[in-house]
């Protein structure tokens, strides 16, 4: 088992900046490739970032991709999720998850089998 807490969300104005945090416990934590997914109200779920087990490889949404940074600390069992440049478009809920020996082809939320209960990002404009 592996349990996930997020932390880090909150309200923010568009151009604003947000780092979440995602503390892991339980299996070793070197083992599993850790994402980021989100879901706004009435929309499903979608994939932000992943990284590898090693931190050398990391994949993000298009949406994404050059405002955001996903990184690990292996020692802490932590993964990050820097957030630049918000958009209100970004507003969601933001779920940490693990997927045992996973890549960064695994962009999908039924890939994984541990996630947290999820931190709500607000960007007003």
């Amino acid at each position: 088992q592996v349990q996930l807490v997020e932390s880090g969300g909150g309200l923010v104005q568009a151009g604003g900046s947000l780092r979440l945090s995602c503390a892991a416990s339980g299996r070793t934590f070197s083992n599993y490739a850790m994402a980021w997914f989100r879901q706004a109200p009435g929309k499903e779920r979608e994939f932000v970032a992943v990284i590898s087990w090693s931190g050398v490889s990391t994949s993000y949404a298009d949406s994404v991709k050059g405002r955001f940074t996903i990184s690990r600390d292996n020692a802490e069992k932590t993964v990050r999720l820097q957030m630049n440049s918000l958009k209100p478009e970004d507003t969601a809920v933001y779920y940490c998850a693990a997927r045992y020996r996973g890549g960064m082809d695994n962009v999908q939320p039924g890939q994984y089998e541990y996630w947290g209960p999820g931190t709500q990002v607000t960007v007003s404009s």
